[in-house]
Parts: structure tokens; C-alpha cells; sequence
């Protein structure tokens, strides 16, 4: 074939590829057929220029593939859109970056079913010195009923240590189906079973239940006097969640549900109640807690805002009149002279709380509060040493 037929062939191809391109391409070979003027007096870009003549070769002889990444790169995505690396840790501008710690986990969320994990934190296994401060006015009253110079009755400890995981579970159990409501306005407790939604109030109720079955079979075991003694604590337990709407002191009412375990300890050894000892144990025991924040911003009432700005003071007497109360008791108990030094310890251990708490600091409070565990134990070793050696 002679060369103008090629070329009168050549040209015919080249009208129909470009009637076969694609609209947005058109439209894009429009836009860049004429590339922005740049001043005379800057210096040619070699890299734009490549550029350009890349889609000057592309609007002439367009392939499918190549044509579509420039309309994805050039016109779908925003000028500022950068690629980030599948390698990348650097968290987006739009993420906080001071990022609260996560909560840290429990021995409730490590090893316990996942069923199971809101149940046990309705009934507080995850913060256990609750039960503590229910177990301690116990412990105290079984071991100063003990014989002189023998070791407390091992099989009542062990059965009230047990009650008093139920019957703190069931008093927290009972005191979230009342206050689920104020639940829902009060930070740290939002994350509450019933305030969650996790529970329903029916699932809750039949909690309660199991747990007060649990709580009677372990009251059978005592003598008749201690059955109707424990009993009778219920009606505390269950009204206690009331106190917060009508007294600015909660927590003393909360003083005399958690050491009902002082009477009833001894008489489930003695099977009688002795007031010269037990009274002034009952006493000491209603001496504690400590609470502030939230609750003035829910219309609920607590001792700590009936105490205002004098609430060191208010706590410093308290701690006077329990260690007073513990001597009385140990006193009237006949206790060795092993329980005073203990004593000594206990009152040290107290005066450095109130002396070193921040009022102001949740988690200095919180802190503070959780070390009662080791007053508690300060108390019962002296209880202990003092009745072997009396």
C-alpha cells in the first residue's frame, strides 16, 4: 500500500478512538489543554512538564486502565487526601491526644464467664472491701467471745466471712434496683449493671433472691437467738438505700447495717449478748466512711456534705470515739495486754488517713478508704493475741 493510504488509515483510526472515549476523560483532556501560564522569570519544572506531556499522550491514545486511575487521582479524591501507610501508629487529627487509660481489668473480667460478669459486679466481687469492712466487726466479736487462751471457733469465721459476701451483695444488689435511676446522672456510676441496661430489674430481683437463699442457709446454722439477731438485719439492709432521699447521715444508718456482725457474732457463740462488751464494739465499728462528689449534683444527701468544710474535724472524733470504744470493749472483755499495742497501731494507722486524705481527690479518698482493711486487721490481731494470752 502506498504511505499517504497508511496515513489516510492511520487517521481514520485515530477518529474513532477518540469518538470511543470515555465523557469524564473528555471533559478532563478540555480542562488540561491548556496548562496554567507560569511567570517568564521562574525556572521550567521537569517533573510537571513530564507530567503534561503524559496527558497529552494520554488524551491521544487513551487505554481504559490508565484513563480511570486519572480520573480517580485527579477528580474523585480531595486535593489534600494523602495515602496513610498500612505501617502507620500515628492516630488521626481528629482523635484526642490525651486518650483517658484504659479501666484496668479485674479478676471478675479475667476469669469469670461472661454471663456471669455483670452479676458479680451487681454484687461487688470486683471491689472486695466492702465485704471486708462487713467482715472485720465480725471477726472481732467471734474472736473476743473465744475462750481465754484459745483460738477463735475456725468454722464460724468461715461461715460469716461467707454471709458477709452475701449480705453485702445483696444490700449493693438492693441499693441499685432503688437508685438505678440516680445511677444514670452520676459518673462513676453509669457503668452500673441496672444503669447500663445490662440487667433487667427482674434479672435483679432474682439475684436477690439467690443470694438471701445462700444468706438463710448459712443462718440455720446458728443457734436460735443468732437466727432471729440476723434476721432482723434485713430490715436495715434493705433500708438503707432510702436514707440517701431523707437524712443528711447515710452512712451512720450504713454504720449500724454494717456491724450488726459485732452483736451477732457473739451471740452465736454465747448465744446471749453481753452490752458491757458488745455495745462498745457495735460502736466502734459504726465510726467509718468517707464519701463526697456527685452527690449534691443528683438532690441526694450524705453525711460528707452535711459536714461541709468541717468535715476533718467531724472525722477526727469519730476516729477518737472508736478507738475509745475498742479500749472499753477489750477492756470490759478482759483482753491481754497484747491487744493495746495493737491498738496503739490501729489508732496510728487511722490518724494517718485523716491527716493525710485530700478531700478534694476521689482517688486519694478511694485510697484512703481501702487501707480500712488493715485498721480492721491491726484490730483483730490484737483481739486475737490479747485473748490467747488472757
Amino acid at each position: 500500500m502506498a504511505p499517504p493510504a497508511l496515513l489516510r488509515a492511520a487517521a481514520a483510526e485515530l477518529r474513532r478512538r477518540a469518538r470511543r472515549t470515555p465523557l469524564p476523560l473528555l471533559a478532563l483532556s478540555s480542562l488540561l489543554s491548556s496548562p496554567p501560564q507560569r511567570p517568564a522569570s521562574s525556572f521550567p519544572d521537569p517533573s510537571a512538564d513530564a507530567h503534561r506531556r503524559r496527558l497529552i499522550a494520554l488524551r491521544r491514545f487513551p487505554h481504559p486502565a490508565a484513563a480511570s486511575e486519572l480520573l480517580y487521582t485527579k477528580i474523585l479524591l480531595p486535593s489534600n487526601f494523602a495515602p496513610a501507610s498500612p505501617l502507620s501508629t500515628s492516630s488521626s487529627s481528629s482523635e484526642p491526644a490525651d486518650k483517658a487509660p484504659p479501666t484496668p481489668l479485674t479478676w471478675v473480667d479475667k476469669w469469670l464467664p461472661e454471663a456471669a460478669r455483670p452479676y458479680a459486679m451487681l454484687a461487688r466481687l470486683d471491689k472486695p472491701i466492702g465485704t471486708w469492712l462487713l467482715a472485720w466487726p465480725c471477726m472481732w466479736s467471734i474472736t473476743i467471745a473465744a475462750m481465754p487462751g484459745e483460738l477463735p471457733d475456725l468454722k464460724m469465721l468461715a461461715l460469716f466471712g461467707c454471709g458477709a459476701v452475701l449480705l453485702r451483695g445483696a444490700g449493693c444488689t438492693v441499693n441499685d434496683l432503688l437508685d438505678r435511676d440516680i445511677d444514670n446522672k452520676v459518673e462513676r456510676t453509669k457503668s452500673r449493671p441496672f444503669a447500663s441496661g445490662v440487667l433487667t430489674p427482674s434479672q435483679g430481683v432474682c439475684f436477690l433472691g439467690f443470694q438471701l437463699l445462700l444468706g438463710l442457709g448459712i443462718l440455720l446454722q446458728l443457734n436460735n437467738y443468732s437466727r432471729i439477731l440476723g434476721a432482723s438485719s434485713l430490715l436495715l439492709v434493705f433500708s438503707y438505700p432510702l436514707m440517701k432521699r431523707f437524712t443528711f447521715w447515710p452512712q451512720a444508718y450504713l454504720g449500724l447495717t454494717f456491724n450488726w456482725g459485732a452483736l451477732l457474732g457473739w451471740a452465736a457463740i454465747k448465744e446471749s449478748l453481753d452490752p458491757t462488751v458488745v455495745l462498745p464494739l457495735y460502736t466502734a465499728g459504726i465510726c467509718w466512711t468517707l464519701d463526697k462528689e456527685d452527690d449534691l449534683r443528683v438532690g441526694v444527701k450524705s453525711t460528707a456534705l452535711r459536714f461541709g468544710d468541717l468535715t476533718k474535724y467531724w472525722i477526727s472524733g469519730f476516729g477518737a470515739a472508736c478507738i475509745g470504744s475498742l479500749a472499753l470493749s477489750g477492756y470490759n472483755a478482759d483482753l491481754g495486754w497484747p491487744y493495746y499495742p495493737f491498738l496503739t497501731a490501729a489508732a496510728a494507722q487511722l490518724a494517718w488517713q485523716i491527716s493525710t486524705v485530700e478531700l478534694s481527690n476521689r482517688a486519694d479518698c478511694n485510697r484512703k478508704f481501702v487501707s480500712n482493711k488493715w485498721f480492721g486487721a491491726l484490730v483483730f490481731s490484737g483481739i486475737l493475741c490479747g485473748r490467747l494470752v488472757s
